[in-house]
């Protein structure tokens, strides 16, 4: 058994091409993992295992390796930084006690760095902040730094300074013990040596010395007091300090370097086992009530002798089988063990537990609090699933996922095709809970839906390559919704006979707008018995069952509230099912009057051009109906941020490409739905409709 303090679960997360996976490969040289540095341009980087990966320089999926520094085990997970895989840096940091931020010197906080530095912020973890590729043009490590404080709105601590920049960039400045780390021109980490501050960087240094040790005071009293009369505390206490004020996201600790350079990386590591929590500093998991999803005041204490608690975040198929990657937080688990598993009331026995480098594994015949490992063969297990102890049953808060956004229709080129596709397609939905999959009933085409082109791309990529299932691949469709716009009251009666008892069922009623994301809200103000309390259920089901398909194209509503009013039954021939049928026609006859509308997904857009292509992209957001929301200058060209209809998206990567000399850079994320202008909605209504005549 190890010492739990001796652990650090980290993850390291940030915007596409920051630098995260060139990271992670220099923290396994540095530890002595790996021996020989895979760069990720070569497509040749340890977490980078996937073809895809490979070929595109991206990270895919969030992969998970272990090594030690100075007696401490590190689990590190390298996330993608991709707005279409948000979701598994969302699942990734659910489990981490830590993260490293990478920032680009010369980019700064981009797009997805915001939505990455969010998730984290939701989910409390602490994160040290690395700026990297200082040796590139155009960067500014002090301008990163006032972008963390007034973009992302966080406290940076800095903790080094960079000596030189661009290409004169040589080393770093260590502000808490007054030394200077110098590489030498090989490139190799080992090559460095710890010399005096050069003379012109003294008074900066100070200047940073002393604000850094005001901030990290504050997180004690008493220090503070004998600080403010003078007395300077010692290292100890100031690293004490700044443990606390990380743990509590108070303030970030801030390092700069290149890693691809291999300057300041170990000052990177040392940071990790003087400031990030261990597993049993940060505030343990909350437990839920299995129906409500609402917590029960009880937690998951991190220790090794409480009853057996782990939660399943991620699934993956490669050619060994399944493997569940579960993140433990109380107990042991051995080989051979019976585990239940609280979301379906199974139990499951453990066959083999293996440790992940990535993709190469190691057997391990017990696990304990603190643990990320992969199970391998496990039958019925989820993404968000808990698995417990047998006597002891609980569930650990679930995860939330986003909705996709946009859809492909798909057919297997050949017959044989079809059944391979299932399969495949099933083990993937499992993978990844941002991709869902459904069947036209009526067409029996497959319809794919994912969180943007780039996601469903490599989706059919997968299917292709790793499943060998060829793909006719449709256009892309948008997840169009539907509304009503005013307030109508109305009437309907059910009423049907025909030999034998017959249906009857009378309903008064308010159809109105609800709120915003309100979804299906029901009530009823009936007095006296014109319609049985035994029959609401029935009326409710039957208007509920209605929001799938609009009246206007038959795509789903959104925001509807219903009233009932009143209404009429008979004696004999009133039951649940005339009642549910009278609300599916009062549904239909309805919505028409209560001015049904169309609603389309609006994106949020963070394009990235250079300063002289400016003019020509915002004139082709505006013509892409977009609405222009803010607009800064950088100092490598500039930022705007806009709301854009998902519809007029499609294929934006090539045509910003092309106006921006293929310099432009954009990212985007679902904001919310509004309604269609008048003659887009006729156009999307004319479409479906005729695509339901040919049906």
């Amino acid at each position: 058994m190890t010492d739990l303090s001796k652990y650090r679960n980290i993850g390291i997360f940030a915007h596409v091409d920051a630098g995260k996976t060139t990271t992670t490969e220099r923290i396994l040289k540095l530890t002595g993992k790996i021996h020989k540095t895979g760069e990720v341009h070569d497509g040749e980087s340890t977490t980078d295992f996937m073809e895809q990966e490979a070929e595109r320089g991206i990270t895919i999926q969030s992969a998970a390796v272990s090594c030690f520094w100075k007696d401490h085990r590190f689990n590190v997970i390298d996330t993608p930084g991709h707005v279409d895989f948000t979701v598994e840096v969302y699942r990734s940091l659910k489990v981490l006690d830590g993260g490293i931020g990478v920032f680009c010197g010369s980019g700064g906080v981009e797009p997805q760095s915001e939505t990455n530095w969010r998730y984290a912020n939701e989910s409390e973890v602490a994160r040290i902040i690395f700026v990297n590729k200082l040796d590139r043009m155009g960067a500014d490590f002090f301008r990163v730094t006032d972008q963390v404080k007034n973009v992302l709105g966080a406290t940076p601590l800095i903790m080094t300074l960079p000596i030189g920049r661009e290409d004169d960039f040589v080393g770093v400045v260590d502000v808490l013990n007054r030394q200077a780390y110098v590489w030498d021109d090989t490139g190799l980490p080992e090559n460095y040596e710890i010399t005096d501050v050069p003379a012109d960087m003294v008074d900066d240094l100070e200047a940073y010395r002393e604000e850094m040790i005001e901030t990290a005071v504050e997180q004690d009293d008493d220090l503070m007091e004998a600080y403010m009369e003078g007395e300077e505390p010692s290292i100890e206490d100031i690293k004490r300090c700044i443990r606390k004020g990380t743990r509590d996201c108070a303030f970030f600790p801030t390092f700069c370097g290149s890693a691809f350079k291999n300057k300041g990386m170990q000052l990177i590591l040392d940071a990790v086992v003087d400031y990030l929590p261990s597993p049993t500093e940060v505030d343990p998991q909350p437990l839920t009530d299995p129906e409500t999803c609402e917590p029960t005041g009880e937690v998951a204490t991190v220790s090794v002798d409480e009853p057996f608690k782990a939660l399943a975040f991620k699934i993956m198929d490669d050619r060994f089988g399944a493997l569940t990657f579960v993140r433990i937080y109380s107990g042991k688990l051995n080989k051979g063990d019976t585990v239940l598993n609280s979301a379906t009331g199974k139990t499951e026995r453990i066959g083999r537990m293996v440790e992940m480098q990535a993709d190469e594994r190691n057997e391990l015949t017990s696990a304990q609090a603190g643990d990320i490992i992969a199970i391998v063969g496990m039958k019925n297990v989820q993404t968000g699933h808990t698995l417990c102890d047998v006597k002891h049953e609980c569930t650990l808060e679930p995860m939330i996922f986003p909705t996709p956004v946009i859809s492909i229709a798909v057919t297997p080129k050949d017959k044989g095709g079809s059944e391979k596709m299932g399969i495949a397609i099933g083990k993937m939905v499992a993978e990844d809970p941002s991709f869902q999959v459904e069947t036209d009933e009526e067409t029996g085409e497959t319809i794919l839906k994912g969180m943007g082109e780039l996601h469903l791309d490599i989706k059919v990529d997968i299917l292709k390559r790793t499943y060998g299932v060829d793909l006719i691949v449709g256009q892309p469709q948008v997840a169009y919704r539907e509304t009503i716009t005013q307030p109508v009251e109305d009437s309907y009666t059910h009423k049907k006979q025909s030999g034998g008892s017959g249906q009857f069922g009378k309903i008064d009623y308010i159809m109105k707008p609800g709120e915003v994301a309100s979804g299906f809200k029901f009530t009823s103000s009936v007095i006296g018995g014109n319609v049985p309390k035994e029959f609401w259920p029935a009326i409710e089901k039957g208007f509920k069952g209605m929001m799938d398909t609009g009246v206007l194209a038959g795509f789903p509503v959104l925001d509807v509230e219903i009233e009932l009013l009143d209404g009429a039954f008979h004696a004999v021939d009133s039951s649940a099912v005339a009642f549910e049928i009278a609300a599916k026609g009062a549904f239909r006859q309805s919505m028409p009057k209560a001015g049904a509308q169309l609603l389309e997904p609006i994106m949020h857009v963070d394009v990235f051009t250079p300063e002289d292509h400016v003019g020509d992209v915002i004139g082709d957001l505006n013509r892409r109906r977009g609405m222009i929301k803010d607009q800064e200058a950088g100092v490598t060209g500039s930022r705007i941020k806009a709301d854009v209809p998902l519809s007029e998206m499609f294929g934006y990567i090539g045509s910003l490409r092309t106006m921006t000399s293929g310099r432009g850079q954009f990212s985007m994320e679902f904001s919310h739905y509004a309604p269609c202008p008048a003659n887009v909605a006729e156009k999307v209504i004319a479409e479906q409709k005729e695509k339901n005549a040919k049906k």
